[in-house]
């Protein structure tokens, strides 16, 4: 009875071996299947067979990567050109502006001259004067632009945020020269005792 017991045991743990080494061999399968990505969350210096941000973004051999690896400078000197875009841009809302209220100045001392009394026109010249000091909104239009400007600066930071965190050195010594270069490129601005260059603001890429 106990031999017949244990016979009947052999079985079953072949059973049970089978079933695991089909279960490690479907799972290696899978993996094999899901692109075979080389994807690590600690620092790693990993290129053929790495994958960034999708399994489409695989790398297939050393030339790609090389490609990659340029991709993501020219990825990083774009976000300091559009830093220096939205400067730019409302640098000229603001030269719109004064030269729209200097404008304004000539108009009211154009009429001055043309009959109105000292009085009026002095009024006229400090209330423009006062306008120009508080600054201006920008229109519905041009506040789109400013708006359209900060949405793409957000995304493509995150975008180079999102190909940090693979901890890939190449990577990110990549993103860093992209930063070095484009600081170079696009931060090169005069500068004054009062002036707020491109360099004064936030210097990581975080959320634009």
């Amino acid at each position: 009875m106990d031999m017949d017991m244990g016979t009947m045991d052999m079985p079953a743990t072949a059973t049970t071996g089978s079933a695991a080494a089909a279960t490690s061999t479907g799972m290696g399968d899978m993996g094999h299947e899901m692109g075979g990505c080389k994807i690590s969350m600690l620092w790693n210096w990993n290129t053929v067979d790495s994958c960034f941000i999708s399994s489409s973004w695989q790398v297939t051999s050393p030339g790609m990567f090389a490609g990659s690896c340029i991709g993501v400078i020219l990825l990083v000197m774009s976000l300091e050109l559009l830093r220096r875009a939205v400067k730019e841009y409302d640098a000229h809302l603001v030269r719109k502006h004064a030269a729209s209220t200097t404008t304004e100045v000539v108009s009211a001392a154009a009429s001055a001259r043309e009959g109105y009394d000292s009085k009026s026109h002095d009024t006229n010249h400090a209330n423009v004067i006062a306008q120009g000091d508080g600054g201006f909104r920008p229109n519905i239009f041009e506040q789109a632009v400013r708006a359209l400007l900060h949405t793409v600066q957000f995304a493509v930071a995150y975008f180079v945020m999102l190909l940090a965190m693979y901890y890939n050195g190449y990577i990110i010594i990549c993103i860093l020269i992209g930063a070095f270069m484009g600081a170079f490129v696009f931060q090169w601005e005069k500068l004054g005792r009062y002036a707020k260059t491109s360099a004064s603001k936030e210097a990581t890429v975080c959320c634009g």
